[in-house]
Order: structure tokens, then C-alpha cells, then sequence
């Protein structure tokens, strides 16, 4: 009976663990600054699309994946909220397109801490 297992991490530079764990809290604090460190969003999804292929066959990709979908997915809510403004139900959207994004990140978060891969049942 063979076992796959991850392919161990690289010790040069930062370790894949805290780089998702940065990951995560970029993506957070451009979430909590409610758009003043917007950059700081961008910089984890360039992160995350940079270290991709470094963390594939680990535990982090999921993490990595997790991150850039939540990203996508929800700029899509974000801007489809915004245009529904004009039939005033965009700001109904858009919390509920923001509620999801910041239960996907802390779910995901959570997983890191936890050792595990988050799970896409939302």
C-alpha cells in the first residue's frame, strides 16, 4: 500500500506555511480598512498567483486556490452589486457578497490554523 504525501517545503526564503498565512492577512486587511489598503488585497492575490506553483502538491495550494476564488468570486458580486445599485437592490447584494467573502477567508483561515485544507461546501 503506498501513501502520498506533500512534497516538502522549500527552506529558502519563507516557508509556505507563513507565506499563506500572509496571504490570508493581506486579503483581510484590505478587507477591514473597507477598501483604504485595497492594494494590500492585490498584493495577495499577486502573491498567491506568484507562489502557486511552489505550494502545488502541498497543503497550501487548496489554501492558495481557496484565496484566489473567493478574490474572483466576489469582485464579480462586488461589481455586479454595484450596478444593481441603479435598481436599488445593489447594496443588498453586495452585503451579502461581502458577508460570504469574509466567511470564505476566516473559514480558510481557520483551516490553515487547524493544518487542514478548507472545504468548498459554500
Amino acid at each position: 500500500m503506498s501513501h502520498v504525501f506533500p512534497s516538502p517545503e522549500p527552506t529558502d526564503g519563507l516557508n509556505l506555511r507563513k507565506l499563506t498565512h500572509l496571504i490570508y492577512g493581506l486579503f483581510s486587511l484590505g478587507l477591514i480598512s473597507a477598501g483604504f489598503f485595497g492594494v494590500a488585497t492585490i498584493a495577495a492575490v499577486v502573491l498567491a498567483y506568484l507562489k502557486r506553483s511552489d505550494a502545488a502538491g502541498t497543503i497550501y495550494a487548496p489554501h492558495i486556490d481557496w484565496v484566489l476564488k473567493t478574490f474572483w468570486w466576489g469582485l464579480l458580486w462586488f461589481v455586479l452589486s454595484g450596478l444593481a445599485t441603479f435598481i436599488f437592490i445593489g447594496w443588498l447584494t453586495g452585503l451579502v457578497a461581502l458577508v460570504w467573502v469574509v466567511y470564505r477567508i476566516a473559514k480558510g483561515w481557520l483551516a490553515l490554523f487547524a493544518g487542514n485544507t478548507p472545504n468548498a461546501d459554500f
